[in-house]
């Protein structure tokens, strides 16, 4: 036999992929498989080095058969890949060889939040889902999707921890800006577009692997609070809308999904067990597995055995672990412990057999993405693979394109789009971005027109870089001095006003003040500025209601879409320029 040729049936491309993962699995240990059932973080670094956050050195956590690793924060797309062989060279260095996949949480937008999502940095930049949301077209979240499917192929990621098709109907929840909003016949079309775009019709060798997130719906927190902290792990249906929420999933389940990630919240006050969703049987195996048919990995959101174990606080380590393998997980996020695993089979309570059934799924999904035949990339082809400028150029289209009108001053000098040179004060919008299209003075009172760009509130908790520093959550209400500087700009010069609307803000206090008014999902100050002179126009529609004030928030049914009364914008609502 030559060198080239496979040893074990597992390594023979030719040979189906079921055969070649049950070869697999009968030639591994137990530490073998129920290292595939742990998801890490891994950070850009020596394999030696420890993690962030408390995490341990990568080289650990494949000392103890661990192969799958998310990856947070990227320097250069070359660097990128260039771990990535680094990290697979060391994965495959075990006799049997089985490669690593790589994951990553959203990296093509403008959040910066290392608990959900990432900045772009060296990858093309495009608006948040909310955005897409807002344009409303299937086929450009295709584009997009396999945009970053060939961005994340060129540096090693093979799982996307996306698309998140949760319905954004409690408006002060923090991560509804990774949502399609909060209509759910929207956010399924939308979310089988984009599972199509990284997938394409099958998983394959040019697929990246979608996680679609969180499994039944993580919309309605009770008082919008996220479970990421323990006042927010409640999710409730006082409308009765349990069954809406699940929707979207459906709709990606038969597009062929590959992945799910349920969430962290417990169900309250409905027929399920008041647990965290990946510790619960009715919900993963006897209403995603059995009810909707779904066979694919389940992987649950990162460290629900250390951290965010709603339910089940009470329980050990190891009795989490034994619930959320019992309800049907397959892998655990964030979580790096396959010795437990491995201790609660030898003590007979777990069986081999279940450890088996996921090892499967996961081996499987390894074959499937050619994992085996291709695991490196080529490096010295990443930079220029990752953010080439037509990319670039069409998500910085796409954000233009988001931008909703919401009001347009009839005429005048804050009529828009802009025309002429005219004389303009501006905050959080750069005079760079400007450049010669208008003269940029220092006061409203020399200016003929004020440009304000400003963000959605949020009450500020936390510390400085602390988890809950990240969310922005609370109030949705602009400050009561805020409003009134707003105002006194207004009074002296008509007023342009563009809000950054990563979650619905109370607009109803602005409004009559603002000449112009104008929402973007993620927008750089190019995008908008081309929008400000015509060069692009806003073509988006509102993807969720405006709310008239926090009372009628603190009012409506959290699981209940556009149930706020009188909003000031309703859902749908974007005006066009004549």
């Amino acid at each position: 036999m030559s060198s080239t040729e496979p040893r074990f049936p597992y390594q023979d491309a030719a040979l189906p992929i079921e055969q070649r993962v049950e070869d697999l699995l009968d030639r591994m240990t137990l530490p073998d498989k129920a290292g595939l059932m742990f998801h890490e973080m891994a950070f850009v670094s020596d394999l030696e080095e420890p993690g962030m956050f408390g995490k341990p050195s990568l080289q650990s956590s494949l000392d103890k058969r661990m192969n799958h690793f998310s990856t947070l924060f990227v320097p250069t797309a070359r660097e990128l890949a260039t771990w990535h062989n680094t990290v697979q060279e060391a994965s495959l260095a075990h006799p049997l060889g089985i490669p690593v996949t790589i994951s990553s949480d959203p990296r093509n937008s403008f959040t910066n939040n290392p608990f959900t999502a990432l900045m772009a940095g060296p990858f093309s930049q495009w608006p948040e889902p909310l955005g897409f949301a807002a344009i409303g077209s299937p086929e450009l979240v295709e584009r997009f999707a396999d945009t970053t499917r060939r961005e994340y192929l060129a540096v090693g990621i093979r799982t996307a921890l996306h698309p998140q098709i949760d319905l954004a109907t409690e408006p002060r929840w923090a991560r509804a800006s990774g949502t399609f909003g909060a209509d759910s016949d929207l956010t399924s079309r939308l979310g089988v577009a984009y599972v199509r775009g990284l997938q394409g019709e099958q998983v394959g060798p040019h697929s990246v692997s979608a996680m679609a997130k969180h499994f039944p719906g993580g919309g309605p927190q009770k008082d919008g609070e996220d479970p990421h902290f323990p006042y927010g792990r409640e999710q409730v249906y006082p409308g009765g809308h349990f069954d809406l929420h699940l929707e979207p999933f459906k709709a990606v389940i038969a597009a062929g999904v590959s992945q799910m990630m349920p969430y962290y919240g417990m169900p309250i006050g409905t027929e399920y067990e008041e647990v965290g969703f990946s510790f619960n049987k009715a919900i993963v195996t006897d209403l995603l597995r059995d009810k909707l048919g779904y066979d694919g990995i389940v992987c649950s959101d990162w460290g629900i055995l250390n951290n965010t174990c709603w339910g089940v606080e009470h329980l050990s380590y190891e009795e989490r672990l034994l619930k959320s393998v019992d309800a049907g997980v397959d892998q655990f996020g964030g979580e790096s412990r396959p010795e437990v695993l491995v201790g609660l089979v030898k003590a007979g309570k777990v069986s081999e057999a279940r450890v088996d059934a996921s090892a499967r799924r996961l081996l499987r999904e390894k074959f499937r993405l050619g994992l085996f035949e291709n695991p490196f990339v080529d490096a010295s082809l990443a930079d220029a693979v990752v953010g080439t400028a037509e990319a670039r150029e069409e998500g910085l289209a796409a954000q233009a394109a988001a931008h909703t009108l919401l009001k347009n001053a009839e005429q005048g000098a804050g009529h828009l789009p802009l025309s002429g040179t005219p004389r303009l004060y501006l905050e959080g919008l750069s005079a760079e971005a400007v450049g010669d299209r208008a003269h940029v003075v220092s006061t409203p009172e020399e200016a003929d027109v004020a440009v304000l760009r400003l963000v959605a509130p949020w009450e500020s908790r936390g510390e400085p870089n602390t988890p809950e520093w990240f969310f922005h959550a609370g109030s949705l209400a602009f400050p009561a001095e805020e409003v009134e500087r707003i105002r006194a700009i207004s009074e002296a010069v008509p007023t342009i006003i563009d809000v950054y609307l990563d979650r619905p803000a109370i607009l109803a206090d602005i409004e009559p003040v603002a000449a112009s008014l104008i929402a973007n999902f993620g927008a750089c100050d190019d995008a908008f500025v081309r929008v400000l002179f015509g060069e692009a126009e806003p073509e988006g529609n509102l993807p969720f209601d405006i709310p008239s004030s926090m009372a009628a928030v603190e009012a409506s049914h959290s699981d209940a879409p556009f149930d706020t009364v009188n909003p000031t914008y309703r859902w749908g609502f974007g005006l066009r320029y004549p």
